[in-house]
């Protein structure tokens, strides 16, 4: 085996439709701020149905670390509250919910917090994220280069107030600020000044959250946000399934004509994964939401898309590999944000695709996708689960497809490569 690419897993392939039912683990979204807002609120609580993954349990350690025990041994997490404490290590792997959402509250604890994480998280941006905190009265050491390690010195409390920062690399800055604001003195008065933000569902996610919890915020005028200063109630939340984790599971009913049911679909949702059902009908399938879930059916020919993608990046690499097998040239927009997300998606696609004889071009701001015949090979994950899900769906039509790390999926989807090959099967 080459040493270069030491775990090459064969993707499953398959000469028919897919008919297949599935059942996703819980959000990791919902799952990490309903964690976050269970560290700060006023008793325990239980978060039900939570997401197992790497990302999910980072974050529990780091709440644990800094004194607000998180018990993960069942599938309902429980957090007890607790005095805020430094000095503290936090790992944040590559988790980016743990390296901005963190960060707020470690401002809360009384004493030094370090934050570092995997080698490609020190390539992530975190300087809008740390020019809020330093404007809402938080001493941040990262040496000037908004960039992880750094530390968060702690002192007991925030003094908050207004704080303009420019979140147009990515909504998390706006809710990472959010999070924690009701536990800052004056609250929080968050303004976001630059190119339109990418991923909006998920700040109306985290707002939610917010209200769930008792929280009063304030997000009728465009572009800002306002948390008034109290109490965070202690509620117990029940997770929903993962649906950008669906995107492979329907990705594989489309390109194989095939029929899946993902069970448990939320007849209403904030999650950005929820436009697959436009997707899915914009590219000639079916999408029937029912008691049981969501039916997709896949076409005989699939159609080119042409489709702004900037609210809903995270789907990208599901959605240009589904695009691989349509009839007619398909142009995804408005993503230039991920190419600062686990890797450059962005060029990582073009690049994987293409080495299998695709024929796929970057643009400024995305994707341009030509249908054309491939060839199986071995297909780059650089660590991301996205990639992963972009690779398993062109194994399902392309004999010979060996994926590697196929491990880096336990991000947000425990043992999705079993999974998968029961799906399938």
């Amino acid at each position: 085996m080459d040493a270069r690419k030491p775990d090459l897993w064969p993707a499953p392939h398959t000469d028919g439709p897919v008919r297949a039912a599935v059942r996703l683990p819980g959000s990791k979204s919902i799952t990490n701020r309903a964690l976050v807002l269970a560290a700060l609120s006023d008793g325990p609580s239980v978060v039900h149905r939570a997401l197992r993954s790497r990302d999910t349990e980072l974050m529990g350690s780091a709440l644990t670390e800094l004194g607000a025990p998180v018990d993960s041994a069942g599938e309902d997490w429980k957090v007890t509250p607790g005095r805020l404490h430094g000095p503290a290590t936090i790992d944040c792997g590559l988790a980016g919910t743990v390296m901005r959402f963190v960060p707020p509250v470690a401002a809360l604890a009384d004493g030094p917090v370090v934050f570092d994480g995997d080698p490609h998280a020190r390539t992530r941006p975190m300087g809008q994220v740390l020019r809020g905190l330093r404007g809402l009265g938080v001493t941040v050491d990262d040496e000037g280069r908004g960039l992880l390690p750094f530390t968060v010195d702690g002192v007991g409390g925030a003094r908050g107030g207004t704080v303009t920062i420019d979140a147009s690399a990515s909504s998390q800055f706006v809710s990472a600020l959010l999070l924690a604001g009701a536990r800052y003195d004056a609250g929080v008065d968050i303004h976001h000044d630059g190119k339109p933000m990418p991923s909006l569902p998920h700040i109306d996610m985290t707002v939610e959250q917010l209200r769930l919890h008792g929280v009063e915020v304030d997000d009728s005028e465009p572009n800002r946000w306002r948390v008034q200063p109290g109490l965070v109630r202690a509620t117990d939340v029940h997770v929903e399934p993962d649906l950008s984790n669906a995107a492979p599971f329907v990705a594989a009913a489309m390109v194989t004509g095939g029929r899946v049911l993902v069970r448990d679909w939320p007849r209403s949702t904030t999650q950005a994964g929820d436009v697959l059902r436009e997707i899915v009908t914009r590219m000639g399938g079916t999408a029937e939401l029912g008691d049981d879930g969501l039916t997709v059916t896949g076409p005989q020919t699939l159609h080119g898309l042409d489709i702004d993608l900037h609210d809903v990046g995270e789907l990208t690499p599901a959605v240009a590999a589904t695009c691989l097998f349509a009839e007619s040239p398909s142009h995804l927009r408005g993503i230039s944000h991920i190419r600062g997300h686990e890797t450059d998606r962005i060029a990582a696609l073009a690049t994987e695709f293409n080495a299998l004889g695709g024929h796929v071009t970057e643009t400024d701001d995305g994707l341009t996708v030509r249908p054309t015949p491939l060839d199986g090979g071995p297909f780059r994950t650089y660590a991301d689960h996205r990639m992963a899900h972009a690779a398993v769906i062109v194994g399902l039509v392309v004999p010979g497809v060996r994926v590697e790390n196929i491990g880096t999926t336990s991000k947000t989807f425990p043992d999705f490569a079993g999974a998968w090959s029961a799906f399938v099967g």
